[in-house]
Order: structure tokens, then sequence, then C-alpha cells
């Protein structure tokens, strides 16, 4: 199978997760300490992947000057869309459970779609980096998969609760987060394609552009949120995503 076919199938299956999420939303009502561990867990896998996957490959392909613009831009850039996301209602997008603003706006058919917006510009980079991945010839980051997996999970669940607030119905929340996949799979995809024969220069900046849109994500989405429902728990389950995404990483080679 061609290399950018197997990142864009990748992409696809991190992506899905927002499916699986807007799926529970429908079928059952976990606890919302459950859906915020794991949470944490995802948010530890990521740092861990920004930290040793992204970060690290980005510096031996280019250097510090490459890894640190591209670090500062992805995070100024994703700040700056993700104001303009917030405002329209989607600030809340990987919240566990519902709050009392995000279920004011969800009954005025704006914040569902919001997040959903909102979803599409978290999940740009993390699928890019999936593809820039396999560039390397050792195979897919499985712990970059899992964790671009982990924090979908509650994206999917939120939105699709706050379009069903809004009197969407299935059919048309199902073909949003579906559409998402699909375009998680199709950055993936190009992201391969694109820098395949890029400068090392180019890949490093866009590795770390990707590091510091998901870094500034976590920090302004997923760890408060982890943090506020699972309290004084939610460091230590932070540092157990953390540990083991760098024992599989390392295992990994």
């Amino acid at each position: 199978m061609p290399i950018a076919l197997q990142a864009g199938l990748w992409g696809l299956v991190g992506g899905s997760a927002l499916l699986l999420g807007a799926a529970v939303a429908f079928l059952v009502k976990l606890p919302q300490r459950l859906i915020a561990a794991i949470m944490a867990i995802g948010s530890g896998v990521l740092i861990s992947a920004v930290a040793f996957d992204l970060m690290d490959e980005a510096y031996k392909r280019g250097g510090f000057d490459s890894t640190a613009m591209g670090f500062l831009g992805g995070a100024l850039v994703y700040t700056l869309a993700n104001v303009v996301v917030s405002r329209a209602g989607g600030k809340h997008r990987k919240r566990s459970g519902s709050n009392p603003a995000q279920s004011q706006q969800s009954q005025e058919g704006g914040s569902g779609m919001a997040i959903a917006i909102g979803a599409l510009l978290d999940g740009i980079p993390e699928s890019v980096v999936i593809g820039v991945s396999l560039l390397q010839g050792t195979g897919v980051s499985l712990v970059t998969v899992a964790a671009v997996f982990l924090s979908n999970v509650p994206e999917g669940l939120s939105s699709a609760a706050g379009m069903k607030q809004a009197g969407r119905g299935p059919g048309y929340i199902f073909g949003v987060w579906g559409g998402i996949a699909v375009l998680s799979g199709l950055a993936a995809l190009l992201g391969n394609l694109l820098l395949a024969h890029a400068d090392p220069d180019i890949i490093a900046a866009t590795t770390a552009v990707a590091a510091g849109a998901i870094l500034a994500m976590l920090v302004d989405t997923m760890i408060p949120e982890a943090t506020e429902e699972t309290h004084e728990f939610s460091g230590l389950i932070t540092v157990g995503g953390f540990l083991l995404a760098f024992v599989l990483s390392k295992l990994g080679g």
C-alpha cells in the first residue's frame, strides 16, 4: 500500500474517535469523571508525543531556528484561531459534560457547529503530524495516533450533545463528524504527499508548528477540563499517560 494512503488511513483512525464520542452521547451516559480521566491520560500522551516525537524530530531535521520558529508560530496561529472559534460558541468543545453557557448557546443552534469547527481546527495539525511521521520510514507513530484518538472522544461527545440540544437529528450530527473524520484522513494524506521531498527545514518547521498548536490546545482546553472533573488526581493520571507514551515510544525504537 502506498505510504500516502497509509497516512490517510491512520489519520482517519484518529478522526474516527469523533464519531465514537458522538455515538456515546446518543447511546449511553458515561460519568463525567471517567471522560475527564480519559482526557487526562490523553493529555499526558500528547505531552509526551510533543516532547519526544515532534520537537525532538524537528530539532534533528532542522535545528533550533526552524524548530523554534515553527513551535511559536503554531501556538500563535492556534491561539488566534481559537479566539475566533471560542467567541462563536466553541470555547467548551472538549468538555466532558454540559455547562450553563454551552447549554444556552446550544439551544440557539450555534454552539454545536462552532465546536465542530473547533474540532477541525484541533485536528488538522494532529493529522498532518501523523502523515509526516511516516516519512521517517519506520512506520506511523502509534503514540501520536493514540493521543489524537483519546483527545477526540470527549470532543465528539460534547459537540453531539450540543447539536442534539439544538434539535439536530442523528443524520446531520453523524454527517458532520463523518466529514471531519474524512478531512482528518485527507490532511494526513496531503501532509505526507506534500512534504515527501521537502527541505528538512520545512519538514522541521511543519512538525514544530503542529507541536506548538497541540501544546497550546492542551493547556487551553483539555487540561483545565481534566483538572476540574478529576480534581487532585488529574496530575497523577496525566503522569501515567505520559509514562505510558514514553515507554511505548522507546520500545518502538
